[in-house]
């Protein structure tokens, strides 16, 4: 069985971020890392893999100057290669964008992938739209919020998170389908996997070795933007209540006041 997992390079969370004053969009320069978010996925997809007692796991991720060190990352956890689409057109891609040249690079693994999996939502954009956005454009079901995954002759099972407990969920494959935080304990790459990552293959592709138009992605695709940015308020000082008998009478007013009861 072969998995693609879709996975994003981002800025380091611990580090402080910059927007561009232009764009208003997140400045991507640097070394990127693996989003946290993704390592679920990359981890599932190995398991899956190994399970089905054959196939591999193959990367597919989107990122300026052909960043590489967060695939890494993942390649070291035992992913058997990347794809990797960079190019300077891509700059200011939304969603729907990045959906789109993510499903072509998609088309373009061999060998063809069964499922492709992806986290919920990633940490630096929190969209939760791209995803299924790859399985409309690739004519595929997608199931989301992933708590556990099965597959077996050739159909998927799924877990599906909820609020009130999961459903359990059956489709053909091929499908995309995300995946929880927490869904299972992502490995550490060892020091052999660290060492065999370096050699692993990465495919780096363009916009137009997808076939697609510059015009289609980045801003000049996007279908939104990014107008303006304001700082949060600072959180106001907190009422101190003393108990003189009378706290749970004050604590029902305030409550009224701020229309909770």
């Amino acid at each position: 069985m072969n998995v693609a997992v879709c996975v994003k390079q981002i800025p380091d969370p611990a580090e402080p971020m910059a927007l561009d004053p232009n764009t208003n969009t997140l400045v991507r320069e640097g070394k990127l890392i693996l989003d946290d978010s993704d390592s679920y996925g990359v981890e599932m997809a190995l398991q899956l893999v190994e399970a089905s007692g054959g196939g591999e796991v193959v990367l597919v991720s989107m990122a300026p100057n052909n960043e590489t060190s967060g695939l890494r990352t993942a390649l070291a956890m035992g992913a058997a290669g990347a794809i990797l689409i960079s190019d300077p057109a891509l700059a200011g891609s939304d969603a729907l964008g990045t959906a789109k040249v993510l499903a072509a690079a998609i088309r373009t693994a061999e060998p063809q992938p069964g499922l492709v999996l992806a986290a919920t939502e990633s940490t630096d954009g929190y969209t939760g739209t791209t995803p299924v956005q790859v399985a409309e454009l690739l004519g595929w079901p997608s199931v989301t919020f992933a708590k556990h995954i099965e597959v077996a002759d050739g159909v998927v099972k799924v877990q599906r998170q909820t609020e009130a407990g999961y459903d359990e969920v059956t489709c053909p494959l091929p499908a995309v389908v995300t995946v929880t935080a927490g869904v299972v304990e992502p490995r550490y790459p060892s020091f052999k996997g660290i060492m065999a990552a370096r050699s692993k293959p990465v495919t780096e592709l363009t916009v137009s070795d997808l076939g697609l138009e510059a015009s289609q992605v980045g801003a000049a695709g996007a279908r939104q933007q990014v107008v303006s940015v304001q700082a949060a308020e600072a959180r106001a000082a907190g009422e101190i209540v003393v108990d003189e008998g009378d706290a749970h009478e004050r604590v029902v007013a305030f409550l009224e006041q701020l229309k909770v009861l």
